[in-house]
């Protein structure tokens, strides 16, 4: 009896492929230019998946192949004497390179033994794959992920090309560990790099060497993000160790991986998530390949596991906490590595917003605590801790000091002293030999997670300063309550406000315990985020866009904040 086909889904991704590849084929001849050597693989990927598919409409077309053909010119064109590929910022790099290579051996295994059109096909991917490989089997990463995009790159070329070397150096890199923790997270934990690269390559490391451990890995990966799902399609990223941290993104790009091991293991979770993920349809030009390599993409989905609400999690290693109803999605975040760090870098969590608030059409995209001392930049906790079910603490504590004289034994004479940085900025100072008066401020955020949004006691200790607490709204509403202050931002000194999108809105109020009153409009000195030096420096900012609303003042101070979301009642 046949396998049962979820044809829509086959037909579904054909469709994708082909408005990604008819252009293609529609010029064969047509020398791509300015396309990077990753997009050139992927193309030919795509317009041989297509060729082969009778979903799509280039099955059998010469055209698609002879387009195949221009573009793995232009592919070989690009690789170096190393076998590694030109282009980019990592120069002749092996994980790039094996992004691509990664491509071009799945496309050759689509080409081989599919029939004679598809001889030269194969021939010349068998030929950039063959001089790709002595760079990659030696090649060095310089990111996590890195290490299991190689590898996958590596297997791949040994499936196709036999090499016992090749299986050696994956071992090599496997025994150090994936980097994933306890809880499902991987160590950049970013959801671009989670879906683009260790998930499908850990896959295909498990499927070639038979590692049940790598699957499990992924399965538990896929498990943590059932709990990062946001109500409007996308993938929570604010703890992010990496570019998307500042970014949405779609959950669009799990759906593969939901898919494929929702219907090897009859998770009726993991299919709730794959019909989300493919809930505004499939664009993924990719998918019509991996429907063809792995075949059991196209059975049926089993039975949805219905989402339990409400329900709350709290990620510890990356200090994330979330709370979901019917009314309210609440997130809480207290994990940046600056506190720690102290540096905005590249491959740090460096994102100060400590909460996000969705309720329906109404979104508060971003809370953020800003304070104007030493221009040390806005609040990111520290440390956080969980008082009691949905019940968390986040603070932080920051030093900056005045330096006395040297004492006689370390003065120079010519002045000269090394340059030296201490924690704000550099200079000829020989700053850890001069006595210092610290001057230090300590934020306390607690916030309790509600079923309607969250409770926040905010307590700003230390010297008096001016600080400002903004709340982000994502455009598409409007603001009634609040004191406009021009620019797209509001400010509320007195009474609540409400942000309304179409039914849907998030009331906030503030009450003062312990200070002076709250700033008013005439206030532009308080009432603005300040990224701090790291970024000003530079001429740089990580401000928000959008609908801005303020609530500020002069610390020491004490204050409540209440975030409601109100929704019209479900229709039963």
């Amino acid at each position: 009896m046949p396998t049962p086909l979820d044809h829509e889904f086959v037909r579904a991704t054909a469709g994708a492929a082909d408005r990604s590849a008819a252009p293609l084929a529609a010029g064969p001849d047509e020398e791509p230019a300015g396309v990077t050597h990753r997009v050139l693989a992927r193309r030919v990927k795509t317009l041989v998946a297509a060729y082969r598919s009778r979903d799509s409409a280039l099955h059998g077309s010469g055209r698609a192949l002879a387009a195949a053909m221009t573009h793995l010119g232009a592919l070989r064109a690009a690789q170096t004497l190393t076998g590694l590929f030109a282009g980019g910022d990592n120069v002749q790099s092996p994980p790039d390179s094996a992004f691509t290579v990664n491509d071009v051996c799945d496309a050759h295994v689509l080409a081989a033994g599919a029939g004679p059109e598809l001889r030269k096909v194969a021939a010349a991917l068998a030929e950039i794959a063959g001089a790709a490989s002595e760079g990659l089997l030696a090649g060095g990463v310089h990111t996590p992920n890195h290490r299991w995009e190689l590898s996958a790159a590596l297997a791949r070329l040994h499936r196709s090309f036999p090499d016992d070397r090749l299986l050696d150096r994956v071992e090599q890199w496997l025994a150090e560990g994936v980097d994933i923790d306890p809880e499902g997270l991987y160590s950049e934990r970013s959801a671009v790099y989670a879906s683009h690269v260790s998930n499908p390559s850990l896959l295909l490391l498990a499927d070639v060497l038979d590692r049940t451990d790598l699957r499990d890995a992924v399965a538990r990966n896929l498990t943590a993000t059932l709990d990062l799902i946001r109500p409007d399609g996308t993938v929570e990223t604010v703890h992010s160790r990496r570019q998307d941290q500042k970014h949405s993104f779609p959950l669009a790009h799990y759906l593969p991986y939901y898919r494929l091991l929702a219907i090897r293991t009859g998770r009726g979770d993991f299919s709730r998530a794959a019909r989300l993920a493919a809930a505004d349809g499939i664009d993924d030009p990719n998918l019509l390949a991996e429907t063809i390599l792995t075949p059991d993409l196209c059975r049926p989905l089993p039975t949805p596991e219905p989402e339990l609400l409400p329900r709350d999690r709290y990620f510890t290693s990356a200090r994330l906490a979330s709370r979901v109803s019917t009314t309210a999605h609440t997130v809480l975040y207290g994990g940046s590595d600056v506190p720690e760090q102290r540096r905005i870098r590249s491959g740090l969590a460096c994102n100060p917003t400590f909460l996000r608030l969705f309720a329906g059409d109404a979104v508060l995209d971003a809370v953020r605590l800003s304070r104007g001392f030493f221009d040390l930049g806005p609040f990111r906790a520290a440390g956080m801790h969980q008082l009691a079910d949905n019940r968390y603490r986040l603070t932080e504590t920051l030093s900056a000091a005045y330096y006395q004289p040297l004492p006689p034994d370390w003065r120079c004479e010519d002045g000269a002293y090394r340059l030296a940085d201490e924690g704000r900025f550099s200079a000829a100072m020989a700053f850890s030999d001069r006595p210092r008066d610290e001057v230090s401020q300590t934020t306390r955020v607690e916030v309790d997670l509600r079923e309607d949004g969250a409770d926040l006691r905010i307590d700003i200790s230390g010297p008096r300063v001016p600080w400002a607490l903004e709340l982000t709204f994502r455009p598409g509403g409007v603001v009634e309550g609040g004191a406009p202050i021009g620019d797209g931002r509001w400010c509320l000194a007195t009474g609540p406000m409400t942000y309304r999108a179409g039914d849907d809105e998030i009331r906030v109020e503030a009450e003062v315990e312990a200070g002076e009153p709250l700033a008013g409009p005439d206030r532009g000195d308080v009432l603005r985020y300040d990224p701090g030096q790291d970024y000003t420096v530079v001429g740089g900012t990580d401000a928000t866009t959008g609908n801005r609303v303020y609530i500020g003042g002069n610390g020491p101070q004490t204050l409540g904040v209440a975030l409601r979301a109100r929704r019209p009642a479900p229709v039963l």
